[in-house]
């Protein structure tokens, strides 16, 4: 069940888009433009942006909690550093 936290988390990550793509790079000519600019920017968002918190792209974040499962007993939570 979705709460107010699920909306405000869309409203902050919808603001970003249209400030640091739609608004900055436009104007846009057309539908077909914005799809392929939006592709790359949510590529660009999941790989290779800064997570704030953590200081790592998101998928580097992603591959290292996968590759720590991969224990020998496949116990979650025996990561290594």
């Amino acid at each position: 069940m979705g709460d107010s936290f699920d909306n405000a988390m869309a409203e902050a990550i919808n603001g970003l888009y249209k400030t640091e793509l739609i608004r900055r790079r436009g104007p846009w000519r057309t539908v077909e433009k914005v799809e392929l600019a939006t592709l790359e920017y949510v590529w660009w968002w999941n790989s290779q942006r800064l997570h704030g918190e953590l200081d790592m792209p998101p998928a580097e974040v992603e591959a290292d909690y996968y590759a720590g499962l991969d224990t020998p007993l496949g116990t979650p939570g025996t990561q290594t550093a």
